[in-house]
């Protein structure tokens, strides 16, 4: 899953940079993390950023670029995300500029999963190359799109059989739920709920008839606390995983699954 970009994306952390110069770009999407409450006061971003680019470039060779900070503290994985029109110029002879650069910052407790995170962006990179490809985006916003789409994407990684498995575990778990069909009769789609107080519930799935449905439903978001299944008009949402952030807010992984239609 790609947890941390779609945070960004919900608490704003993508921004068109101003100029095509690597190093000012550092600065302006460092100080994005500085700005993230969780993360202490007086930390120099930009320097462990670029004491690991002299390591190792971060450009993941197709426009984008994945530099990170590694910091002596436990905390959250979290990262800034920014766009270049132009392209950057990533310091790597014979690579395309860099159209997206997402800076991450690693504290000690989060190494794992930030190299898990970033390896689930270069599958769906090398699986889904016309999504990664932005020198067509006209703004911002299709930037954003792109991204969104890229955790859709992200979703399916695990493959068919895996997700049957995993629906069927959460099946079993679930107190008393409806007997389960064969699940080879069955369509089965990926979504992500997103949702926390103050904020209107969001769902995202590439399925357009069960997004109409499931932003129709208030009571989603509640269902996911209680239980690990939810009935929604002939859908059975299961909850496979759940990831806490600030501000109480939860994004729910989770797979909906119907019979298929005969004929």
């Amino acid at each position: 899953m790609l947890h941390t970009i779609l945070q960004a994306l919900e608490d704003g952390r993508v921004i068109e940079l101003p100029d095509n110069d690597k190093k000012d770009a550092f600065e302006v999407l460092a100080s994005l993390l500085e700005a993230v409450p969780s993360v202490p006061a007086g930390i120099d971003i930009v320097g462990a950023v670029l004491s690991r680019e002299v390591v190792s470039n971060t450009s993941l060779g197709n426009g984008w670029a994945c530099p990170h900070a590694p910091v002596s503290f436990d905390g959250e994985l979290v990262c800034s995300i920014g766009w270049s029109p132009v392209g950057i110029d990533y310091g790597k002879p014979g690579e395309p500029l860099v159209r997206l650069i997402i800076m991450f910052l690693v504290p000690d407790n989060q190494r794992s999963p930030y190299l898990k995170e970033v390896s689930t962006l270069v599958k769906v990179l090398e699986k889904h190359p016309e999504s990664g490809n932005l020198e067509q985006s006209e703004d911002l916003n299709a930037v954003r799109l792109r991204l969104l789409d890229m955790a859709h994407f992200a979703m399916e990684e695990a493959g068919p059989d895996t997700r049957a498995r995993m629906i069927q575990l959460k099946a079993r778990a679930a107190v008393a739920p409806p007997p389960v069909p064969e699940l080879e009769n069955m369509i089965i789609e990926p979504l992500m709920i997103v949702a926390g107080p103050g904020i209107k519930t969001i769902v995202l799935t590439q399925n357009r008839e069960l997004a109409d449905l499931a932003k129709d439903d208030e009571t989603l978001a509640t269902a996911m606390v209680d239980k690990t299944w939810h009935e929604l008009k002939g859908w059975r949402i299961v909850r496979r995983s759940s990831t806490h952030y600030q501000a109480e807010r939860v994004v729910y992984d989770c797979f909906a699954i119907q019979p298929a239609k005969k004929g």
